[in-house]
């Protein structure tokens, strides 16, 4: 049996990196950009105004101003600014030539004469100036990063319309037990619904992966030797629940081997998710994952979701916040480290929800995240400072 953090260094050193395809950049929300993004132009791709109001020149502003046009955006100026003269301009239209200062609509008046006066002469002068954001060439968006939609609106900026982004790891999904049936089917005596299954595809989704079901294998090692192979022979990772603790049916292990994987360990010090196996194939990752779901469930964020991150070239953070624990908690054993599911309170403070082991998947719904209680560590007292694993 290993300590978590060195089962999570273990997982990270055995990842590889997946392959890049083209994509529409349309399509390509949540990938995992393959290459930089530059900018093909300037921007602003020219000096433009950033209000509604009356380009002119400074020296001029208590001056009264004649109006000489008006500039709409999407026009290009036709006319110089001189001295006591204005033109009237939108947002985001190009500022025409001698003009230095903008002011606003709103702090103008227009006169009997029909000139134009400014009432408040604001700090700034309302004036973008072209490649003030960013320079031709400039990389704009950098190779590892997560798409998100501001992304792709850069992208459209830029005329980016296709962009290499990272494949997403094959990850395949097998559920082991006689006992099993599918969620469609009403369980007979000592059978209960595949739940994990459908758990870590929705997971795999999440963390960017591409999830393949291969169904329930019965408690039968030939059977689960060919699907476990075969499931390697095609997928970059292998995700099997059950069959991997000390029951008299639990020969995934065994299996693993015999399907050649080399397995690195297949305990960890955590509650819950101590049966844990993780093993390397020269063709993909394998997880024996526990078959009580909160402790799959549990275990999949942990070390499977970096995994997948870190194979697409992506370093992945869990957002974690700070809140003080609103009553005193106390376990009854600390030889390993425990994963509390908490919710967060209205006036700040974390509460444990009510918890009946990791075969207690309702209780997740409830949940706003996980806490850890390291190993030796008894308690945690009221008011003590928490870290929140959302989840």
């Amino acid at each position: 049996m290993i300590q978590l953090d060195k089962a999570f260094e273990t997982v990270m050193h055995s990842a590889f990196i997946t392959g890049s395809e083209e994509i529409q950049f349309t399509d390509s929300l949540n990938r995992i950009l393959a290459e930089d993004i530059n900018s093909d132009l300037d921007m602003p791709p020219f000096t433009k105004s950033m209000v509604d109001g009356f380009a002119c020149r400074k020296e001029d502003i208590n001056h009264e101003l004649e109006l000489i046009e008006t500039i709409p955006a999407g026009s290009f100026p036709t006319k110089r600014i001189a001295a006591d003269k204005c033109s009237k301009i939108m947002t985001g239209a190009p500022v025409p030539t001698g003009a230095d200062y903008i002011f606003m609509v709103e702090d103008s008046r227009v006169l009997e004469s029909g000139r134009i006066k400014c009432n408040t002469v604001a700090p700034g002068n309302n004036i973008a100036k072209k490649g003030e954001d960013v320079r031709e060439g400039t990389v704009v968006l950098r190779a590892g990063k997560q798409i998100r939609p501001q992304d792709i609106a850069v992208m459209a900026t830029v005329g980016k319309t296709s962009a290499a982004v990272k494949n997403k790891p094959r990850v395949a999904v097998i559920s082991s037990g006689n006992e099993l049936v599918e969620p469609d089917k009403k369980p007979g005596q000592a059978q209960i619904r595949n739940t994990n299954a459908y758990q870590l595809l929705a997971q795999i989704q999440r963390a960017g992966g591409s999830g393949v079901y291969y169904g329930i294998v019965p408690d039968d090692e030939e059977k689960s030797l060919s699907v476990i192979s075969q499931a390697i022979g095609a997928c970059d990772m292998v995700l099997i629940t059950g069959g991997v603790s000390m029951g008299d049916f639990d020969f995934i292990p065994s299996v693993l081997e015999k399907a050649g994987v080399k397995i690195l360990f297949s305990k960890v010090a955590v509650q819950p998710g101590k049966p844990l196996v993780f093993g390397t194939h020269p063709k993909a990752l394998v997880f024996g994952l526990p078959g009580n779901p909160v402790s799959s469930f549990m275990q999949f964020e942990l070390l499977v979701r970096p995994l997948i991150s870190k194979m697409m070239g992506f370093q992945w953070q869990p957002i974690d916040v700070i809140f003080p624990l609103k009553e005193r908690y106390t376990r009854r054993s600390s030889d390993r480290m425990a994963l509390i599911p908490v919710v967060i309170t209205d006036d700040g403070y974390v509460v444990p929800v009510e918890y009946h082991g990791s075969a207690h998947i309702t209780a997740l719904p409830a949940a706003d995240g996980i806490i850890a209680i390291p190993v030796g560590k008894q308690s945690i007292e009221k008011g003590e400072q928490v870290s929140v694993r959302q989840i």
